[in-house]
Parts: structure tokens; C-alpha cells; sequence
């Protein structure tokens, strides 16, 4: 399960990156907060 979070945070973060590389800087910050929720605030939940 943890594994799981953690990838899913990591797929996140990227993408928030690469939002933010193209431009969208409010959606690139949004992904990268939920990533950051998800991998070590999941973790810490369900963990």
C-alpha cells in the first residue's frame, strides 16, 4: 500500500512539474500539493 502512495505522489509531482514547465502555473502547484498529501500525508494515514 505504501508503495502504491508513493508512486502515485511521485506521478503526481511530475506532472505537476511538467505543467508548470508548459505554463499552467495554478494546476502545476495544485498537483504537486495533492502529490505531496498523498505520498508522505497517505502514507501516514493508511500506513
Amino acid at each position: 500500500m505504501t508503495f502504491i502512495l508513493w508512486l502515485i505522489a511521485v506521478v503526481l509531482v511530475i506532472a505537476g512539474i511538467v505543467q508548470i514547465i508548459r505554463g499552467g502555473v495554478l494546476p502545476g502547484i495544485v498537483l504537486i500539493v495533492v502529490g505531496l498529501l498523498v505520498g508522505p500525508g497517505g502514507v501516514s494515514i493508511f500506513g
